[in-house]
């Protein structure tokens, strides 16, 4: 089982997701999220708003792909899940399929890592994944994830 991390980046737009990861079109496999780090790089505000990961059945319209890297230069990249930010279009929401919502101050970085077995795992399907996204702060300024992750 290899681990990985990706960033994601997202600037004030239309759409709320910051980093979508999803199954790759061909071999999918499982991932398990069990980090990730979040914060803002713009100038201070002081507003809460709200993060959450939503599962996802589309990949949406990336603005860029992210590329995985291995947390150990020995394993292979990854090649069975799919990151993407900036999207102009989101990805298709699962509704009420919201396994994180927290609620946060754009002046404070937040971590989260799963408990043991807590991970947020997502299916070996195609275009199926998670995406980060912050539905009640469309005009953030900037807003940066990184996440780890092990494929199964």
């Amino acid at each position: 089982m290899a681990n990985y991390s990706a960033v994601g980046t997202r600037t004030a737009s239309a759409t709320l997701s910051i980093l979508s990861l999803t199954g790759a079109a061909s071999n999918p496999r499982r991932a398990k999220i069990y980090d990730f780090i979040f914060g803002s790089s713009a100038t201070p505000g002081d507003f809460a708003f709200l993060l959450q990961a939503q599962r996802c059945t589309t990949a949406g319209t990336a603005g860029s792909a992210v590329t995985p890297q291995t947390l150990d230069p020995a394993d292979t990249i990854a090649s069975t899940m799919v990151g993407g930010q900036a999207h102009s279009a989101d990805p298709t929401m699962t509704a009420n399929a919201i396994p994180i919502s927290i609620a946060l101050n754009q002046r404070a970085t937040f971590r989260w890592v799963a408990a043991p077995g807590g991970e947020i795992v997502t299916p070996a399907t195609a275009s199926n994944g998670v995406t980060f996204r912050t539905p009640t702060a469309g005009a953030l300024v900037t807003v940066d994830v990184t996440v780890h992750f092990a494929e199964q």
